[in-house]
């Protein structure tokens, strides 16, 4: 994983006041590498609470029936409680925040060498990056 581009995207979230939806993000993926399961439950009802409740201090844009699902799963939470609500904010990045953070400068910045000018070669690179959710985000950045 690019710890960089990983950044780098969350800054550019960050500037556009959506930064709740990489940091949701990241927290799913750390949330299903839970081993115990009397952790379960406190970690999930942490990110319910943070991102998801009616009163989250950082919620994410959902539907009212993935939030109504993913409620229903704080009942006996499990590795699998939040892909739903995941992969629907994933998708929600993927084709609106990602496509904007790839003419950033934000991005461009992160795939420019030191030094390099920005002579037509360097600007009008076609780049053709996208999400894998199932992988790294942002693995191809830095």
């Amino acid at each position: 994983q690019s710890l960089g581009g990983l950044a780098t995207f969350r800054a550019f979230l960050k500037s556009e006041y959506s930064e709740e939806n990489i940091e949701f993000w990241v927290s799913c993926e750390e949330y299903k590498k839970t081993k115990s399961p009397a952790k379960l439950s406190p970690k999930a009802r942490k990110i319910y609470d943070e991102f998801i409740s009616v009163q989250a201090t950082k919620e994410v844009n959902l539907d009212s029936c993935t939030r109504e699902k993913t409620s229903h799963n704080m009942l006996e939470p499990t590795l699998s409680c939040f892909d739903e609500a995941q992969r629907k904010i994933f998708t929600l990045m993927e084709k609106d925040s990602y496509r904007r953070f790839l003419k950033s400068p934000y991005y461009l910045d992160l795939i420019s060498p030191p030094g390099a000018g920005c002579g037509p070669e360097n600007c009008k690179r076609n780049h053709t990056h996208s999400l894998d959710c199932n992988s790294n985000i942002i693995s191809q950045c830095a």
